[in-house]
């Protein structure tokens, strides 16, 4: 049988191991000093050209000495970088990823899941969105925190930065004010919709090419009353820009078609600065 002291011991021993356990949680998440952009930033997928080789390299910026990789891989000449913002449910597309980094480019997709705070804009499986539109304000910090970081490596090529968007990414690829892409692709998105997420808002000089399905599940009137249409609407007399509105079949990627990556590739490569 316990005494009181005894137990009143068991009981304090019981709240220093919760405490404990508390702290230690904490150190883990609500005590880790980042910011929930660098966040974005460090849990960001990343995919490098090999040298000599078709392989390519996928990581994630926070498990690489990155300069020093970049620095590598540059050997005195400058990388051109594609800043790929992913969708409404996270990052995907690697194969897409890798399509690039073999064609030569550092792909860079920070990963706006990894916030602390970041509920859903979309409901994956009724395919509608709309939800929590102060998401898009937080991917186009996104964009600037990661055109900062993108400053200081001394490997990045700054004249030739490309950004590509998908779906809720492609939203903000056509929200983003700045003019530090030398071209931007706006994937699976019509640039439709209520003002807060209609039209384009790069700089007038800035070529864009965007690709979406005709069928797009996503943007049935049902879903997505005034979502219906394309960019081709908004861009009006930009040089070196097209829409392309593929014809046939329902769903919501376009990075699984062959010919729509060759396109996209031959978009880049034209716009490639000197």
């Amino acid at each position: 049988m316990r005494t009181g002291k005894q137990t009143l011991l068991s009981r304090r021993r019981g709240v220093a191991v919760a405490l404990a356990l508390l702290v230690g949680g904490c150190a883990g998440g609500l005590l880790d000093p980042r910011s929930d952009l660098e966040l974005t930033w460090d849990n960001a997928v990343i995919a490098l050209p090999t040298q000599g080789s078709h392989a390519v390299q996928i990581d994630t910026i926070g498990g690489i000495d990155l300069a020093a990789r970049l620095a590598t891989l540059a050997r005195g000449d400058k990388l051109p970088v594609v800043l790929y913002l992913h969708g409404c449910t996270g990052i995907g597309n690697y194969d897409f990823f890798a399509t690039l980094a073999d064609a030569g480019y550092v792909v860079i997709a920070p990963d706006s899941m990894a916030r602390r705070f970041r509920p859903l804009q979309c409901e994956p499986e009724s395919r509608t969105g709309g939800y929590n539109l102060f998401v898009y304000d937080f991917r186009q910090a996104e964009i600037g925190y990661a055109l900062d970081r993108l400053s200081n490596l001394k490997a990045i090529d700054g004249r030739n930065l490309f950004l590509v968007g998908t779906s809720e990414g492609g939203v903000a690829t056509a929200l983003y004010h700045g003019d530090e892409f030398r071209a931007r692709v706006i994937a699976q998105w019509t640039c439709t919709g209520v003002p807060r997420v209609r039209g384009i808002a790069a700089p007038s000089e800035t070529p864009i090419l965007a690709i979406v399905r005709a069928g797009d599940p996503w943007y049935e009137s049902s879903r997505a009353p005034d979502q219906a249409g394309d960019c081709g609407a908004f861009m009006m007399d930009r040089p070196g820009s097209r829409s392309i509105v593929l014809k046939g079949g329902e769903g919501h990627d376009v990075f699984a078609g062959p010919d729509n990556v060759r396109a996209i590739l031959v978009f880049l490569g034209a716009n490639m600065g000197k």
